[in-house]
């Protein structure tokens, strides 16, 4: 996918069955194949969100323990449905958002990819360059649908907590927020997710595109060759790329993703409405600067697993949605 960018008839290119554009994909096969994968991706993933969540907003022991720790904690008190929490409204509410995030995706690629085309630059600068400037464009895109999916599906997922108010649905979710602050508060975090979350993007797409392109040279394929990868190949290669860059951001983004959890879902400090700023003030009188680090272990095993299974099933999904001709 990243190496998009390597434009040029597909016969002359040794990584030419990488090379999948917009207008390559049947549209209605892509969303449609997406959603399926993407749910089950999710399924596979969710624990470690709930474990995250709950160790970045729990004051009662669990944001001491370790992830494994509270992995059993959770599984002991709650049995599985406590590890998928908030699941249903994640999987069901997320396809719209799927639809806009991926489309948006793919279609900023292609034009920035088409505007540096003869820009004089390394092409894994190019590449990167590209992914990273589509990937902030989806996430600002996005960012308005999954904001308030995320606020209402992390305070399903830590019900009973301490600062956190009680709800029996997603609907009394959003009911109890609407009352308590108007439509405002299922934005809460908004501002702090737009701002950081889409650079988050940016490097993510950024790192995982150049990283693609490295590891292909690095393995001595080159454009001028007629060698082309296996499917293991591709496999192997774009996972290790999608590793890299997940791991990558979970280093950079855990202090921000700590304040925008605890931020949306803790609804009293005793200091009235919750802010960025107090919300930093209290995790800092908390745990020092090592508390905007609560999480990490799940948060890390999240993007790193995340970043792998999602970019090998996008890049499935992609070849399943080929058009069945590709005209010219």
């Amino acid at each position: 996918m990243a190496l998009d960018a390597e434009a040029a008839p597909a016969a002359e290119l040794a990584l030419s069955d990488t090379d999948i554009n917009w207008n390559r994909l049947d549209k209605t096969k892509f969303h449609i194949i997406g959603a399926i994968l993407f749910t089950v991706q999710s399924a596979l993933l969710h624990p470690t969100a709930v474990v995250k969540t709950r160790m970045q907003v729990d004051g009662s022991g669990l944001s001491h323990m370790r992830g494994v720790s509270v992995f059993w904690n959770i599984l002991k008190s709650d049995g599985i449905s406590g590890l998928y929490r908030g699941f249903g409204t994640s999987a069901i509410g997320s396809l719209p958002g799927r639809v806009l995030a991926l489309t948006s995706l793919e279609v900023s690629k292609d034009i920035m990819l088409k505007y540096t085309e003869n820009l004089e630059m390394p092409e894994a600068t190019r590449i990167g360059l590209a992914n990273g400037v589509a990937g902030m464009i989806s996430n600002l895109v996005s960012c308005i649908y999954y904001v308030p999916l995320d606020v209402v599906c992390q305070r399903l997922m830590v019900q009973g907590l301490p600062g956190t108010t009680y709800c029996n649905s997603p609907l009394d979710v959003v009911r109890k927020v609407m009352k308590a602050e108007g439509f405002r508060g299922l934005y809460r975090g908004f501002g702090l997710t737009a701002v950081t979350q889409s650079p988050a993007s940016a490097l993510w797409w950024g790192v995982y595109g150049a990283a693609q392109h490295i590891i292909w040279r690095s393995l001595g394929y080159r454009d001028s060759m007629e060698k082309k990868p296996s499917h293991m190949e591709m496999v192997t290669v774009q996972a290790t790329a999608g590793m890299v860059a997940g791991a990558c951001s979970s280093v950079i983004t855990t202090p921000i993703d700590t304040v925008k959890t605890r931020l949306q879902v803790i609804d009293n400090y005793g200091i009235g409405r919750p802010s960025v700023l107090k919300t930093s003030r209290a995790l800092l009188k908390e745990d020092g600067w090592l508390g905007f680090y609560r999480g990490f272990g799940p948060r890390f095993l999240n993007m790193s697993l995340y970043g792998t299974t999602m970019i090998v099933t996008y890049e499935l999904i992609k070849r399943l949605s080929l058009k069945d001709i590709v005209t010219s």
